[in-house]
């Protein structure tokens, strides 16, 4: 079984991203499972806007579409900005939209059984909005989103330390990032032996 984990961070390789000490969590928990796990940092392939899978020469989407395509499991993990997803993570979703014009071969979504998860860090307030605006576009492309695939922290109300500065809150997140890697190889495994069919039409 295969994983992709999107970081969207805004910080450029090698730079240190707390989205992505929290996403690690998560990679540790599906390597236990014996899931294969590639990352990406969204920020460092210069993604050009669009709605379209291919926007021709130059754009590096394609190679992650066909991340993508590879992996039964989706982890997409953004840091929160004025309550909301960045930038990054809004020019991914936007990108994957290209999705919904893509079938199988016996007429499913591309990403109907599949699964997906969100981990979100910030030193501010709203993650539980960028988990529900992340969870409802990858469940509009035919993402299959497990109970609780999801982790996040955050500092509280008020600026203050990131994740990676501060105790305060980490075992829970770290237990939760557990759970949602648990529960999305589960999911993950029940679809392989039993597939949501193709739509009626």
């Amino acid at each position: 079984m295969r994983a992709i984990v999107i970081n969207c961070t805004l910080k450029r390789s090698p730079e240190r991203s707390n989205t992505e000490a929290l996403a690690a969590v998560v990679i540790e928990e599906l390597r236990e499972r014996k899931v294969e796990v590639e990352t990406v940092r969204a920020v460092d392939l210069d993604i050009p806007p669009g709605v379209e899978t291919d926007l021709g020469p130059g754009d590096p989407w394609p190679e992650v579409h066909g991340k993508l395509l590879d992996a039964e499991i989706l982890v997409l993990a953004s840091p929160t900005w004025a309550g909301h997803p960045s930038s990054v993570a809004q020019r991914v979703i936007e990108r994957m939209d290209g999705m919904l014009s893509e079938s199988d071969d016996e007429g499913r979504p591309v990403a109907y059984n599949r699964v997906a998860g969100v981990v979100v860090t910030g030193n501010e307030d709203g993650a539980h909005h960028v988990i529900s605006d992340l969870s409802g576009a990858l469940n509009e492309f035919g993402y299959t989103i497990p109970g609780q695939a999801w982790t996040y922290w955050n500092r509280g109300p008020g600026p203050g330390p990131s994740f990676l500065e501060s105790e305060e809150g980490r075992d829970w997140s770290i237990t939760t990032g557990r759970a949602m890697a648990a529960n999305l190889v589960a999911v993950a495994r029940a679809l392989a032996e039993h597939p949501v069919p193709p739509p009626p039409s």
